[in-house]
């Protein structure tokens, strides 16, 4: 019994003082790659429960700054769909952490971030103000592989703010500080965009040409996308080429119809955009339709969203008290069980300590040939298969992951193919939407799927099935 209160007592010290470099790592890098690319693909679902996840595991681990990256990730979205007041809530949180941080990089995100919330708000001087702040603080900020990501973001918004500001010579010195950091075709977008409105439409074409072909030669459907091809169909539309402008406009239509749920303030600029194309073609009755189609879709749509969003965000917050009251019920038992087993710590501390040593470099070692198994397939790949549906998703899954096949095929060496990759996608937390959406089926039969995974691998009815494949590595 007093091991075990000595074990418990020492990891909690050990989380106490975490190797910054570790959490980076395994936390902060992951966490917000994954982040970003949800949020520019307009994937709310999937956004949602990696921020849930990844909480959990901060909580898990006592990492405090990672549940605050979580509240800013979680906050950020809810701006785009301004959805402010929720937005407000996890901002709150978020700085009552990070008030007692010393890591700048964290810090520095949180002003970035913040500082464009109250642009939405209006309140334009202290939106520069808080993007001075998270400057500053990047600057005295040491070596991070999150350091450029976020001054990428800090330009733009500098750049953003000066131009409401009326600073515009300043603005676009900004914008090329940001561009020499960005190879997604976002600052240029922004560049072309600036010259675009002050009608140097020489000029502005060359940016805007460079952001549209960027963003066509990824193939991403994303919001780097829906603001490349928007902008390039405004030029086209200012240039008088019509037909061009249709064709960039109904492609930005058809990627905001994908990123809506993140991206649906852009839908009232491309229905606008194509009711004026529509209107110099002569062609009244497309130009009505457009004119009507935004006010009767986005009131119809946004009410349905908002409403699905406000149940998603209730939950997380509910989630998320109930995990601080937790947590503060177990430091208070861990103080008293201090109290009571401190005599015997020195005893046993250092041979906890080598074990637990020893126990870190075997893990990395596990680790580092689980990545030279997987072939440098990278989990973005997998899941991207797995989004289109590809006959090649579940080829890729077994060498990305093959001691997981291994484990399935011990547990039934009867699983079928299809039951593999449906394995596959709850391993990589695709939600029962997300799957329906992807493999063309029900989501009633998704769940049905589920309940037979359940039973052929006898999974308990009180685990959740999530849970069961992280645990399977």
């Amino acid at each position: 019994m007093i091991r075990i209160l000595l074990f418990i007592l020492i990891i909690t010290l050990i989380s106490c003082n975490p190797d910054s470099k570790e959490y980076e790592k395994n936390f902060d890098v992951p966490l917000m790659k994954m982040n970003e690319e949800f949020r520019l693909a307009g994937e709310y679902d999937s956004l949602v429960n990696l921020n849930k996840r990844f909480y959990r595991k901060a909580e898990n681990m006592g990492y405090e700054d990672g549940k605050a990256l979580c509240y800013i990730n979680l906050a950020e979205v809810n701006i785009s769909l301004e959805n402010y007041q929720k937005s407000q809530s996890f901002f709150n949180d978020a700085d009552a952490i990070l008030k007692h941080s010393k890591n700048k990089i964290h810090q520095s995100r949180f002003y970035n971030v913040y500082g464009r919330f109250n642009l939405e708000m209006r309140r334009l001087d202290k939106a520069f103000e808080y993007n001075n702040e998270a400057l500053n603080l990047i600057i005295k900020s040491g070596n991070s592989k999150l350091k450029n990501n976020i001054l990428f973001n800090i330009y733009l918004r500098q750049g953003t703010y000066l131009i409401e500001k009326k600073q515009y010579t300043k603005a676009l010195e900004y914008f090329q500080k940001a561009r020499k950091l960005d190879h997604s075709g976002l600052a240029d977008c922004a560049i072309g965009d600036y010259i675009y409105m002050h009608k140097n439409m020489d000029s502005a074409y060359k940016y805007v040409t460079i952001a549209y072909n960027k963003a066509n030669a990824s193939g991403k459907k994303d919001g780097v996308a829906l603001y490349a091809n928007t902008i390039m169909g405004e030029y086209y539309l200012a240039d008088k080429q019509y037909d061009k402008a249709e064709e960039a406009l109904k492609k930005a239509l058809e990627i905001d119809n994908k990123t809506k749920r993140i991206y649906a303030y852009y839908t009232k600029y491309i229905y606008n955009d194509l009711r004026s194309v529509y209107e110099n073609k002569k062609d009244n009755e497309k130009a009505y339709f457009y004119l009507n189609a935004y006010t009767e879709a986005k009131n119809r749509n946004n009410t349905a969203i908002l409403k699905t969003i406000n149940k998603d965000m209730e939950s997380f917050i509910a989630e998320t008290k109930n995990d601080s009251e937790n947590h503060r019920r177990n430091i208070q038992w861990v103080i008293l069980l201090s109290l009571a087993v401190f005599s015997l710590l020195a005893v046993y501390a250092w041979r906890i300590i080598s074990l637990l040593r020893k126990r870190k470099d075997t893990l990395r070692i596990e680790s580092e040939e689980l990545k030279s198994r997987m072939n440098d397939k990278s989990q973005a790949e997998v899941m991207e298969l797995g989004r289109r549906n590809d006959p090649e998703f579940l080829t890729q899954f077994k060498e990305a992951y093959p001691e997981l096949i291994n484990k399935l095929l011990h547990i039934n060496p009867n699983l079928e193919d299809s039951e593999l990759a449906f394995c596959a996608m709850l391993k990589l937390h695709f939600t029962s939407k997300e799957i329906a959406s992807y493999t063309l089926i029900q989501h009633r039969t998704v769940q049905q799927k589920k309940y037979r995974i359940r039973k052929r691998l006898n999974i308990p009815t009180e685990t959740d099935i999530y849970q069961f494949f992280d645990d399977l590595n």
